[in-house]
């Protein structure tokens, strides 16, 4: 049986304003310079520059309007006649040209960049192979199995299948390694190989083979590839029955090899992200003083030709079409109002943050010493400036401030927190700068265990357990002491 019956309910909803601050707090300074062009482009009644813009702006016009009267009683002079600047027909072509740069000018030209990928840079050496269209066809289906790293991750024999199923090409094994091997012999060297041993051996095969030591680096590699990895360097010694001085000169030309030869090729075409810092700090005389990046900070104002239209709409009300018009500007003023209005909120968030993150950790500004961090959560900073974690959250994500120090992530100074012997609170940065530093200068030779790091830090009053030490190195992107040492 179906009831009318009325029901009323709160419910808490973002208003489409707050969801376009949250969503501009979380952008950094180059995407929001992005965002701001866009909206400009969306937007006609938003506009860049201030209102002091418009002075300037009423200048320039009867500054037009002057010119356009001097002209006017130029052309209206009898004695001045248009063809006299035509007949001459003797005038030096240099006589009309000028050229007023020198070395010291800035040139602004646009550079255009072309590049070819990785595969046609193969196809390209293939090409140039004496090869009929049967063994040219399979050298294609190989080079578009090879990875951007220069790898051929696919076993010969299932290439064979997909070339009779997929292109109907009848071929066999031997005919497909006779085409890898052509194109294992392209550049950069070592592409085509099957795994890092063979990609290793091309690169050492191409070197001067009647070096001692590059000898001895492909016999370590074709034989003792196992216990070259695992860096069982007393082991290879016995078997090969050498000193480790020649040891050492067969493993330095290994280590001068390109494990990714795809790579190479790769890291020339590819473009470099800089980093714009969102905030600047500079320290003075023992005070910080804190700036916000000018991307940061746009002029933004509405359009003065709108608010105009939108007054003569206002007047006149009468006819349908202006009506519709009317709501048209009204629409995209406030929409313009509103987003400068963001833009300011969101200025002044970002201020208000970075200022309590630089009082939280004061003397790491002052001093630019990493174990001078404080343990800092997200509640920390949200509770100093009366904002909730999720917008903190925002403001710390994908953020930058210049430091006199270098430039960091504004996430980088926030840490968890640990003990030490004294029972006081400090952050997990200081022990993790312990123990780069201290692996750093450690002798290579006989790297330091995480055995032996747990005790070390135990002397210097951090109780860390020994898995801790492991996550902690883990994070550094530090490797096991095994895999760390060197002859």
């Amino acid at each position: 049986m179906l009831n009318q019956k009325l029901q009323q309910r709160l419910l808490q909803k973002l208003s489409p304003q707050q969801i376009q601050l949250m969503k501009l707090i979380e952008l950094p300074a180059i995407s929001l310079e992005q965002r701001i062009k866009q909206e400009i482009e969306e937007n006609p009644a938003l506009e860049e520059g201030n209102d002091t813009d418009e002075s300037d702006e009423f200048q320039l016009e009867q500054n037009e309007q002057e010119k356009e009267v001097v002209k006017d009683d130029v052309f209206d002079n009898d004695s001045f006649d248009l063809n006299d600047y035509f007949e001459d027909d003797d005038t030096p072509s240099y006589k009309l040209n000028t050229n007023n740069t020198s070395r010291d000018d800035d040139h602004k030209e646009i550079p255009f960049a072309s590049s070819i990928s990785f595969q046609e840079n193969l196809i390209t050496q293939l090409g140039l192979r004496i090869l009929d269209n049967h063994l040219y066809q399979i050298g294609l289906y190989i080079i578009g199995n090879i990875d951007d790293s220069g790898y051929l991750q696919r076993e010969t024999t299932a290439m064979v299948d997909d070339l009779a199923f997929t292109l109907n090409i009848i071929t066999t094994n031997e005919e497909v390694i006779q085409v890898l091997k052509i194109i294992q012999e392209f550049d950069p060297a070592g592409v085509g190989a099957r795994n890092l041993q063979e990609c290793l051996l091309i690169q050492l095969k191409r070197e001067n083979t009647k070096s001692d030591s590059i000898k001895n680096a492909i016999l370590i590699i074709e034989k003792y590839f196992n216990d070259f990895i695992k860096k069982h360097y007393n082991l290879i010694i016995k078997k090969i029955n050498i000193q480790e001085s020649v040891l050492k000169e067969a493993i330095d030309q290994i280590l001068k090899l390109n494990p990714k030869p795809g790579n190479s090729l790769n890291e020339i075409n590819k473009t470099e992200q800089y980093v714009i810092p969102d905030f600047s700090v500079i320290c003075n005389d023992g005070i910080v003083e804190l700036s916000l990046n000018s991307r940061n900070s746009p002029e933004l104002k509405v359009s003065k030709v709108y608010s105009e239209m939108l007054d003569s709409f206002s007047k006149n009300k009468s006819e349908s079409q202006k009506k519709e018009a009317l709501m048209f500007v009204r629409q995209k003023i406030d929409s313009a109002k509103s987003f400068i209005d963001s833009i300011k909120q969101r200025q002044d968030t970002l201020l208000i943050t970075m200022e309590a993150i630089i009082n939280y950790q004061k003397k790491f500004f002052l001093t630019g010493d990493e174990t001078t961090l404080k343990p800092m959560i997200l509640k920390n900073i949200a509770d100093q400036v009366g904002l909730d974690i999720s917008t903190i959250s925002r403001v710390a994500n994908s953020k930058y401030v210049q430091t006199p120090y270098g430039t960091f992530l504004l996430k980088s100074f926030f840490s968890e927190s640990t003990q030490n012997d004294q029972g006081e609170e400090i952050s997990t940065r200081e022990v993790k700068k312990f123990m780069q530093d201290f692996i750093n200068n450690e002798d290579k030779k006989n790297p330091v265990t995480d055995d032996k790091l747990t005790k070390l830090l135990k002397q210097q009053g951090y109780n860390v357990a020994r898995r801790t030490i492991a996550k902690y190195r883990k994070h550094l992107n530090i490797p096991v002491a095994k895999l760390r040492k060197e002859l």
